[in-house]
């Protein structure tokens, strides 16, 4: 692709935007034509690179995102686009690679799915992911009054959070946990139970909810090395306020 993205779209306004960033050009075309048959507008770059530049040219509403690229790989587009955006991440890894996993949402990718996958399950993942980043509150319901732990503050109308007054950033994803956590504050909350509640899988790596926990720390505590709002329950799982 040269001189901007390469767009492979049906034409209706308003579909989600979604970049696909993928070196091999058969499974970019199969990515590509799954996200299209739901619906989106799809545009592959074919290395990192080549992903920044169509990031900013595109302006999408999810990236799928594979870890291994030419000129520059997909752990280093990540930490550039958490820099300048909260678009969620998909990031795609070899099978077995977990360590590059982990490091993939520590630097702020939303979810993960290994090679080899299926199509269509991506293609759901993303749906998912895009209902939770623009969900909109109901506006017929009450809106739910400003929840609070010490100096933090949570707005379920708005999902917004502060900090001592300041406003923190999150991705859809850290929001999708810290609402949870605020609603269930009080509780210990297990790995499990957290992944079927949040991710709504019945089955996965548990060790993602604990980068989201460390993630969320470094946002929401004073000092994350020794957190008072959201604490570890050792061999139980997290306590919030």
């Amino acid at each position: 692709m040269t001189g901007g993205p390469d767009e492979r779209t049906q034409t209706a306004p308003r579909n989600h935007r979604v970049l696909v960033v993928e070196d091999d050009p058969t499974m970019a075309e199969v990515i590509a034509g799954y996200l299209s048959h739901s619906g989106m507008l799809v545009a592959v770059a074919s290395d990192g690179v080549m992903a920044l530049d169509s990031f900013s040219a595109f302006r999408p509403d999810l990236v799928i995102l594979d870890r291994m690229l030419p000129r520059l790989d997909g752990t280093h587009v990540c930490r550039r686009l958490r820099e300048i955006s909260s678009v969620p991440i998909i990031l795609v890894t070899a099978l077995g690679e977990e360590e590059d996993r982990i490091h993939g949402l520590e630097l702020g990718a939303d979810d993960y799915v290994t090679k080899p996958f299926s199509p269509r399950e991506l293609a759901l993942r993303a749906q998912a992911l895009l209902r939770r980043a623009t969900a909109q509150p109901v506006a017929a319901a009450p809106a739910p009054r400003e929840l609070r732990v010490e100096d933090l503050t949570f707005d379920p109308a708005t999902r917004h959070a502060t900090k001592a007054g300041r406003p923190l950033r999150f991705t859809s994803r850290e929001l999708d946990l810290l609402e949870f956590f605020f609603t269930h504050a009080g509780r210990t909350l297990r790995k499990d139970e957290l992944m079927q509640q949040v991710w709504q899988w019945q089955v996965g790596d548990t060790a993602m909810v604990s980068v989201y926990v460390r993630r969320l720390r470094e946002k929401i505590e004073t000092d994350p090395a020794s957190p008072r709002i959201l604490t570890t329950v050792w061999g139980v799982g997290y306590r919030f306020g």
